[in-house]
Order: structure tokens, then C-alpha cells, then sequence
């Protein structure tokens, strides 16, 4: 049995990795502002190009180095990592009148996020799973709220310490938790995960990989672009489309983490009556809904656009968390290994939708409601895979 302590010690890393996650998002009016950093669209969309490689690397890689280092090590080399991040981040703020140097830090700032993204993150879910085996999709549903938790605050944290002239004040805050719990997390031994996790019959991701891992890595893909153009982009949205000001941006960014996070909580608590299968293929369409109203929203309406992205963070709420746990009880041979992988392909579409709006602006001229309107698209490629992602595959009898 898990330790009350290993169970605090992994649900509180969510919340601090979730908070460490949208710190740079949740800046972003700092990154473009003319006042702050002065990046253009395209460069603020590149910045977040290092952190979708590193975490797509420490995703993948995270499960080989579990069996030979131990759950424990990469938990906490995925601490230290985003604690790596926030001190870049600090740092560059004292040179961000020195655009290539300060650019320079951004972007390896983004990158150590990256990797203690891709390391921390599956194996909180995997943790998780172990820790409660007969209520797996309530426990990663759980953690997974948590880490929303996290995101939803991180504007909030922004806007306060922008207001008091310290917007760096949120970097230094993450770096103190995170320190905080390197220290709680050093005695504790994990036990009860590392079974799950580092030893048994699990196939690691370089041994081949079944047929229907590569339905769950194209559903993780097109959520991560789904939940990246809210996540990234809605406070440039709401002041450069709807004129609406730097605090109702950072309130809009707000009630998207905190639509997801509480979508989470109700769909962990209903789950007897709307069953996560269910959940599951009804979710991607209130993105795609979403997203066309975004693209259809009237200018010089931010409450309006505030209601549209807390539609979009109850739509993207459950999706991954129940991707990873219908992966992992679908594909028990390589049950270890679905996490990180997955992980692995939600950055990929992280990445996409990251970098690939800058060049779309930038380039084609395309204003951010045409190209809200074209990823609906990929919220319906998202509801057509959840059909055949819930169903489990169907098993062969063994005798002739």
C-alpha cells in the first residue's frame, strides 16, 4: 500500500507541475509587449518549439530510464528540471532590454520545461494508476484535475504580480515549491508504484508497438493542437481580436484552466452515471462547438469570449486523462510505457499548434478567429477517433 506521504507528495507535484507549465503562456502579454521582451508572434510561438522536442524526448524516454533508475529518480530529475526552468526564466528577466540574450534564455528556459514535463508528468500518472489499481481512471482524473489546478492559477499568480510591478515574482514563487518539495519528496520511496513502473513483463516503447497504441497516440496528438490553440493563444486572442484588456486576457486564460480542472473533478465524480467512455466521445464535440464560436465571436465582446473559453476547457477537460487510462488497461503489455507515450505525442501537437499559428499570422496574414475556426477540423478528427479508442479490443478465444 502506498504511504499517505507518496500520495501527497504525487498530487502535489501536480499542482506545481501544472503552475510551472502555464507560466509562460500566462506571461505572454509580458513576452509581446513592446515594454517587456518585445517578441513578435512568431518568435513568442517559437519560444515553446524547445519544449515540445525536449518533453516528446523525456516522455519517451522516461520509462527505460524508470526501469533502470527507479520511478523515484525520474520524479525527481523532472523536479529539478522545471526548478532549472523558472531560474532561466528569473534570470532572463534582468536582461530583457538585451533581446538576443534574453531570447537565448527563453529558450533554453522552455526546454528544461520541456524535460521536466516529459519526465514528471508520466510518471505522476503511472504513480497514480499503481497507487489506486481498482479506480484507475478516478485516480489519473483526479491527478490530472490537480495538475488544472495549477494551470488555472498560474494567470492569476501573473496578473497579481504584473499589478504589484513584479511579474517575475511568479517564477520565483514556482522555484520555492518546487525546492519545497524536492526536500519532502527526498525521504519517501515510492514502493508501491514501482512495481507498476519499473520491473514485470512491460514492453518498452523500442520493442515494437501494437497496432491500436498508434489509434491513442493520433487521439493524443490532435487533443494536444485542441488544447494548445485555447492554451497558448487565448490572452493574445482576447486583446489583440476582442480589444479586451490585459487583465480580462489573463482572467480569459484563467477560466480555461479552471473549465478543465473542474471538468475533471465533475467527470470523476458522475462517472456512474455518464460513464468515462461516454465522457470520452462526447467531449471532443463541445471543443469543436467551441472553437466555432471563437471564430464567430463579435469584436468588443471579452465576457463573451471568456464564456467561449471556459466551453473549450470543459470540452478538452477529460480527454487526456482518460485517453492514458484506457491506454494503459487496453494495452497491459506495455501498460508503463503508455504514459509517457502518450505524453509524447500530446507535445507533438502542443508543438504544432504552438509554433505553427506565428507563421500563420505572420506569413498568410491570417487573423486568430479564421485559424480558431480551421482547428475545428481537428476537434472532429478528435471525436471520430474517441469512438474507436473507448472500445476495447476484442479478444480472440483460445481454444480452437
Amino acid at each position: 500500500m502506498a504511504q499517505r506521504s507518496e500520495i501527497a507528495a504525487v498530487y502535489l507535484a501536480g499542482v506545481a507541475q501544472g503552475v510551472a507549465l502555464v507560466t509562460f503562456p500566462a506571461a505572454s502579454a509580458v513576452f509581446t509587449a513592446a515594454a517587456g521582451y518585445g517578441l513578435s508572434s512568431t518568435e513568442y510561438g517559437g519560444m515553446f518549439v524547445p519544449q515540445a522536442i525536449t518533453a516528446i524526448g523525456a516522455s519517451l524516454l522516461g520509462a527505460g530510464l524508470a526501469r533502470r533508475l527507479g520511478a523515484k529518480r525520474i520524479y525527481l530529475l523532472g523536479l529539478l528540471a522545471n526548478l532549472l526552468a523558472m531560474a532561466l526564466l528569473i534570470v532572463s528577466s534582468l536582461v530583457m532590454r538585451q533581446h538576443t540574450l534574453a531570447y537565448g534564455l527563453l529558450l533554453l528556459a522552455t526546454a528544461s520545461l520541456g524535460v521536466g514535463f516529459g519526465f514528471t508528468v508520466p510518471t505522476l500518472n503511472t504513480l497514480a494508476a499503481a497507487f489506486f489499481p481498482q479506480r484507475v481512471d478516478r485516480a489519473v482524473l483526479g491527478l490530472n484535475a490537480l495538475l488544472g489546478l495549477g494551470t488555472a492559477l498560474a494567470p492569476l499568480f501573473v496578473a497579481m504580480f504584473v499589478g504589484l510591478g513584479i511579474w517575475w515574482g511568479l517564477p520565483l514563487l514556482v522555484a520555492v515549491a518546487l525546492v519545497g518539495l524536492l526536500l519532502f519528496s527526498r525521504r519517501l520511496t515510492f514502493c508501491a508504484g514501482a512495481p507498476a513502473i519499473g520491473g514485470g513483463n512491460d514492453a518498452p516503447m523500442s520493442s515494437g508497438l501494437p497496432a491500436r497504441f498508434w489509434l491513442f497516440a493520433a487521439f493524443a496528438l490532435l487533443y494536444g493542437v485542441c488544447e494548445t490553440i485555447n492554451a497558448n493563444w487565448a490572452s493574445l486572442y482576447m486583446s489583440r481580436e476582442l480589444g479586451a484588456s490585459a487583465t480580462m486576457a489573463s482572467l480569459a486564460l484563467t477560466v480555461f484552466w479552471g473549465s478543465v480542472t473542474g471538468g475533471r473533478m465533475l467527470f470523476a465524480a458522475i462517472e456512474r452515471f455518464l460513464p468515462p467512455r461516454r465522457s470520452c466521445q462526447l467531449l471532443p464535440w463541445v471543443v469543436a462547438g467551441a472553437l466555432i464560436g471563437a471564430a464567430l465571436l463579435p469584436r468588443s465582446d471579452p465576457l463573451l469570449g471568456i464564456a467561449t473559453f471556459a466551453l473549450a476547457g470543459l470540452g478538452c477537460s477529460a480527454l487526456l486523462p482518460l485517453a492514458i487510462s484506457f491506454g494503459q488497461q487496453q494495452l497491459p503489455g506495455m501498460a508503463s510505457s503508455v504514459a509517457g507515450g502518450l505524453i509524447a505525442f500530446y507535445q507533438m501537437g502542443y508543438g504544432i499548434a504552438a509554433f505553427g499559428v506565428g507563421p500563420l499570422q505572420g506569413r498568410l496574414g491570417l487573423d486568430l478567429n479564421v485559424i480558431y475556426g480551421a482547428t475545428t477540423a481537428v476537434a472532429l478528427g478528435l471525436a471520430a477517433l474517441a469512438v474507436l479508442v473507448v472500445r476495447s479490443p476484442q479478444r480472440r478465444p483460445s481454444g480452437p
